[in-house]
């Protein structure tokens, strides 16, 4: 074990004794191996050596380099800038200095993505995340290129690059300071600078319409809405390619039965690919038909908080194909005040060969309704979240539920609702017995070592 551990050590201490000299680390990346950029950069950006940062990108031997899984603090937020700026999109007019060869800087946070993607041949500028839809991107804008015209040869031309991102556009100053330094160093660029934002959070829509005329949304993949009235949203979703999340949240429409929800479900039809979609407080009563039939039979999220869904349409939803396969189910704050439970039994049975996570937290289900779902939980054998909170259930039944949820191996957190008979009025936060809630705890978790589950957490919310 420790053969393993001695070279890795060998060339950290190699490394931090480099960084410790800025000007010695900045003259040695002229001579060492390509091999040692990638570690030196990891230490240089987490020890936050801006200088030695800024000359690695100015020469970096590969043809990508992502941020990866690096964390990105806001301490390190200038380091982003630095990088950025330190972009070269002229040929080195010193033929003796080692030849930059990066084309696509990835500024996004990815715990998968490495600092570099293997070279599949020899002078590859092939990366796995480069831009594919963009009429903007390298490989498009060197089709473009002709280097056989006499101008071409009178001066060097632009090296076309990539600049990907992940914005929001959420009115703070400090996203409107990045976003405009951005756009600046795009000017710079004279054409030849692809800004390429893959994820696309907006809120307020109505105040981001300047801000959205210099982006291609033909890049975004994720696209979320915050504030905003149906037919703007449909016009920016006229805009996308290929969308694998789209979340849309506080969207306001006079009426579903109108031309503007149509156009709206016109675009949805156009989803080919969307894996996850998110809708909050969006008002669908008796028209989640209408959304879910036209997209893919591949969601794997669904999240329809706060929506106002009627019977009807919990009655489409263990219907539909496009529920069939879900990993995660979000129904939160849907009142289920009816006494028929079977739709949603139906729903809980199709899926439980796939849900890893289910939320319907405050969906007033009781005692009754709870036993009417349970066999079909039980099911649920990859469930790993299992939510539902702030629901008025009984301390039996809560115990019945631990009971009959334990052998879910799988299965390791419970967010439970506070028993009723803890409230001198259900629900009202000033009328909680503290004294009650704590024998609650104290008992679910003596059940939990009765049952040998102490790998399984139940939590609760007591604000």
């Amino acid at each position: 074990k420790m053969d393993t551990k001695e070279p890795r050590t060998l060339l950290d201490l190699a490394i931090q004794c480099l960084l410790s000299n800025e000007h010695l680390a900045i003259q040695a990346l002229e001579e060492i191996p390509r091999e040692l950029f990638v570690p030196l950069f990891t230490a240089a950006f987490t020890g936050k050596h801006k200088n030695t940062l800024t000359s690695m990108v100015k020469i970096w031997p590969f043809t990508c380099l992502h941020i990866g899984a690096l964390s990105v603090q806001e301490s390190q937020r200038e380091l982003l800038k630095a990088m950025v700026e330190s972009l070269q999109f002229l040929p080195a007019p010193n033929s003796a200095s080692r030849c930059p060869k990066l084309r696509i800087l990835d500024l996004r946070q990815d715990a998968g993505c490495k600092t570099t993607c293997p070279d599949i041949i020899n002078k590859s500028t092939i990366c796995f995340h480069s831009c594919a839809y963009s009429e903007h991107s390298i490989f498009k804008m060197e089709l473009q290129e002709n280097p056989s015209s006499p101008e071409s040869e009178a001066q060097p031309s632009k090296v076309p690059m990539e600049l990907l991102v992940d914005l929001s556009l959420d009115g703070t100053l400090r996203e409107s300071d990045f976003f405009a330094f951005l756009l600046n160093k795009i000017k710079q660029s004279l054409g030849s600078l692809h800004l390429c934002c893959r994820d696309l959070q907006i809120n307020n829509l109505c105040e981001c319409r300047n801000s959205l005329r210099h982006l291609d949304l033909k890049c975004v993949d994720h696209l979320a809405v915050d504030q905003a009235s149906l037919s703007e949203v449909t016009t920016l979703l006229s805009h996308v390619i290929q969308l694998d999340r789209l979340s849309l949240s506080k969207i306001t429409c006079r009426s579903l039965n109108g031309r503007t929800f149509r156009n709206f479900i016109t675009q949805l039809r156009r989803m080919d690919h969307l894996k996850e979609l998110n809708l909050s407080s969006f008002c669908l009563t008796d028209h989640l038909e209408s959304v879910l039939r036209v997209l893919p039979a591949s969601l794997d999220f669904l999240y329809l908080p706060f929506c106002g869904l009627s019977y009807s349409d919990f009655k489409f939803l263990s219907e539909c194909p496009q529920a069939n396969h879900l990993k995660l189910l979000n129904i939160s704050n849907n009142p289920m005040y009816w006494e028929d439970c079977e739709p949603f039994y139906h729903l809980l049975q199709n899926i439980s060969g796939t849900l890893q996570h289910l939320a319907i937290n405050h969906c007033l289900l009781t005692d009754s309704t709870i036993s009417v779902l349970i066999p079909a939980l039980t099911r649920c054998s990859y469930l790993r979240v299992f939510s539902f909170s702030s629901n008025p259930i009984t301390m039996p039944m809560l115990m019945r539920i631990l009971e009959l949820l334990a052998p879910l191996m799988a299965l390791k957190y419970v967010i439970y609702p506070i028993p009723v008979h803890c409230y001198g009025r259900w629900h009202f936060q000033g009328s909680l017995d503290r004294q009650k809630l704590m024998e609650v705890q104290t008992q679910l978790k003596l059940m939990l070592q009765e049952v040998e589950r102490s790998d399984m957490n139940w939590i609760t919310y007591s604000d």
